[in-house]
């Protein structure tokens, strides 16, 4: 029984530790040679690990400390809060490191430029570089004790990663230095020098990369956090005649609830009593409420507006419609294809090459070489190995990104992470949301049309004077209308919201009504000479309705939520790019093509669920395509966190802020094509930060390596191997803030 449990009911672990993209293999790795694992994701946007099997959670975090990382196990969905602390406390800590190593290093560099240093081979020389070289020690251990931590780790799953560049570099420049110190006589003339201050200065840019790339990537656990949050703690339940309140985890199916103004419904179900006005916005993401009758389906996190109702719990637990979008949302985060990183793709040839060369070189150079044979060989293997330290390759595109987020942020655009700013120029295909997204996501009055003999206005004020009682988003709509108008709505008498229909009260004598057709109907209203108008309202996606005095339809008001002034122009840019641009709603068809049609969108899918949303997504990615998805809803988070890159509108919900890549503060398209645009231009800037640093190492190395020696004499001195290494890493930062002026 307990074997059975543990199969069916994944383990998440928080991992830490991981700083790159190619320490997830290392982790999957140590996870997956644990016996029972049957499957093991490593989610790095947010730190965890989702494994499958029969297996003992905390063999599961000795497996991933002995890979030189840590693990806790968490219990409870809450405990993703937790995610955000861990976040921020690594990021100071590496800011903190990055100080640390900066100030030790900036001093020793313009101290040894300007000679403020004895010399080496001298007696006060000894004396302060031996104290120079212990403060390194230091500031190794505390500012790159991870990187060489990490280095083992990776040695010992027979892998090369950024760590191992790392220490190798700054390792290579404190022992050549430490032994400069006493030896320097041994030397070539020269080369007598300490680079204490390359190895500090090295881990202090590095450090701040990782820092700067961690907090662009931002908070990436509070998407699951807020949507826990929909569902209520507990809910009321109606047990032998009796109304008690009871935890969530304590509701059974075929149990009845009672839920009341203003709460949210606790698990899904089927009304068998009473009628009310449900807030489906989470599900459907469109505004407007729906009304719910006795037979209607209710579903966990939506809200209750106005009646009391009582239904029959259908769906608990992992079953709900909410859990689902929960775990449709946790799977595309586990299962999203990261983008592959250059660097350590090389860096698992470039750091072997680069040790067997200085090795050669050194047996070269001692076998070969002139007297002192033992200096030269230890000078141009050390060389090789100063010149080839990964500064310009590890700044290359975390410097980039740094600048790009940047820029972006004065555009109103929020990149949260690095992978989706090099993705969103690759997209080949973009899904865009109606409500919110296309559409201004605020209903307003389209038209009020006045039958034959009747004055617009007062069928605006009539209407205004019925709905000033009503709390439904329509009746907002009508009188803002009337606000702006200039009218002011008198108080009616005997006010009745009819379900489904609409709503009556008296004015002056009169009796008033203002809905649709059946409640016109089940009056007997003749208006037979606005349903040619009603009909063209209604193709064009406008909701028409109609307004009666006594037994006299005196005309129509038309409400709709326009599209953004924006959307037609973003549309046609995208398609100008050859993005193929579909919009996927869960609308009505009628309304969901005309919206379509004012945008200039061929493409549309209408009535779609959440779930099938992200299915939508996951079609076009088998198809080969590169998808985005834009959408401001909490039913557009699955689809957001399945899309290759996730566009969330800033004026939508907390959770599809939260589950999107990138977010459109401003909630205009055009921002997804500025997006677009700054993508492709970081990527550029990226190749060529890349290009020129593989380049520098490519030629200094065979120099380094004294190649120029035989023919020309020339043998290169390792203070011009650090200032070379200095200087490819301020000709990376000056290429990325040239983005500064995209």
């Amino acid at each position: 029984m307990q074997t059975n449990e543990s199969e069916d009911k994944p383990i998440r672990l928080s991992v830490l530790g991981m700083r790159c993209a190619g320490c997830v293999s290392a982790v999957e790795g140590a996870l997956r040679a644990v016996p029972g694992v049957v499957s093991a994701d490593v989610n790095f946007a947010d730190h965890t690990a989702l494994i499958h099997g029969a297996v003992d959670p905390n063999e599961l975090r000795k497996s991933v400390q002995s890979a030189g990382y840590d693990a806790a196990v968490m219990e409870e969905l809450e405990d993703l809060s937790s995610q955000d602390v861990l976040e921020e406390e690594r990021y100071r800590a590496l800011m903190r490191k990055a100080a640390v190593a900066g100030a030790l290093g900036v001093p020793l560099m313009l101290g040894a430029h300007l000679g403020w240093f004895p010399d080496l081979g001298t007696a006060a020389g000894s004396r302060f570089w031996s104290w120079v070289a212990l403060l390194t020690l230091a500031v190794l251990y505390y500012s790159g004790g991870h990187f060489y931590s990490g280095a083992i780790s990776t040695l010992r799953l027979k892998q090369a990663n950024m760590d191992t560049l790392i220490a190798l570099g700054t390792g290579a420049a404190w022992l050549y230095s430490t032994v400069a110190i006493d030896f320097s006589s041994i030397l070539p003339a020269g080369s007598q020098h300490a680079y204490f201050e390359a190895a500090a200065v090295i881990l202090g840019f590095i450090n701040l990369g990782s820092a700067l790339e961690m907090r662009a990537r931002g908070k990436t656990s509070s998407a699951i956090r807020q949507l826990i949050g929909l569902q209520p703690r507990t809910a009321r339940v109606v047990r032998d005649g009796q109304e008690v309140d009871v935890p969530i985890a304590d509701i059974g199916l075929g149990e009845t609830l009672r839920v009341r103004p203003g709460e949210k419904v606790a698990v899904d179900g089927k009304i068998i009593e009473g009628h009310s006005s449900l807030d489906e916005s989470m599900l459907t993401g469109e505004p407007l409420p729906v009304e719910k009758t006795v037979g209607d389906d209710v579903i966990a996190g939506t809200l209750n507006q106005h009646g009391t109702f009582v239904f029959e719990a259908t769906r608990i637990g992992r079953d709900t419609m909410l859990a689902q979008i929960i775990a449709s949302v946790r799977q595309a985060q586990a299962t999203k294809p990261a983008i592959a990183r250059l660097v350590d793709q090389v860096s698992a040839v470039f750091v072997p090459v680069v040790v067997a060369i200085s090795v050669l070189t050194f047996l070269i150079w001692l076998i070969f070489g002139p007297s002192p044979s033992l200096g030269y060989a230890f000078v141009t293997a050390m060389t090789v190995l100063v010149i080839a330290c990964p500064c310009a390759l590890g700044l290359a595109t975390p410097i980039s990104i740094m600048v790009a987020v940047g820029r972006s942020a004065q555009k109103g655009i929020l990149i949260r992470n690095g992978d989706a700013l090099q993705a969103s120029g690759k997209l080949t295909a973009v899904i865009l949301d109606k409500t919110g997204t296309v559409t201004q996501g605020r209903p307003s009055v389209s038209r009020v049309v006045a039958a034959a003999g009747h004055e617009e206005e007062r069928v605006l004020t009539l209407a205004a004077c019925l709905e000033k009682g009503s709390e439904h988003p329509l009746a907002a709509a009508i009188l803002a209308e009337a606000s702006h108008r200039g009218i002011k709505p008198k108080a009616v008498k005997k006010f009745q919201a009819l379900v489904g229909r609409g709503v009556m009260a008296e004015l002056d004598g009169h009796v008033l009504r203002f809905g649709n057709e059946l409640l016109m109907t089940e009056a007997g209203v003749d208006f037979q000479a606005l349903k040619n108008v009603m009909a063209e309202l209604a193709a064009q996606g406008h909701t028409p309705m109609l307004l009666a005095e006594d037994d006299q339809a005196l005309g129509l008001v038309a409400v709709a939520d326009p599209i953004k002034p924006d959307s037609r122009e973003a549309v046609s840019q995208l398609k100008a790019m050859g993005v193929r641009v579909l919009m996927v709603t869960g609308d009505n068809p009628v309304t969901a093509q005309a919206i379509a049609r004012e945008a200039g969108i061929d493409e549309v899918r209408a009535q779609v669920l959440p779930q099938d949303k992200a299915q939508v997504v996951r079609d076009l990615q088998a198809q080969g395509l590169v998808v985005g998805m834009v959408g401001d809803g909490i039913n557009d988070a699955p689809a957001l966190a399945q899309a290759d890159v996730g566009f969330a509108i800033g004026t939508g919900t907390d959770i599809a802020i939260e589950s999107g890549d990138v977010i459109i503060m401003r909630g205009s398209l055009l921002k997804l094509v500025d997006a677009m645009d700054l993508s492709k231009a970081t990527v550029r800037n990226i190749k060529q930060n890349l290009f020129g640093a593989f380049i520098y190492n490519t030629i200094s190395i065979p120099v380094a390596a004294g190649l120029l020696y035989p023919a020309f004499g020339l043998l290169l001195n390792p203070m011009i191997a650090g200032a070379a290494m200095a200087m490819s890493s301020v000709t990376v930062v000056s290429n990325a803030n040239r983005l500064r002026f995209k």
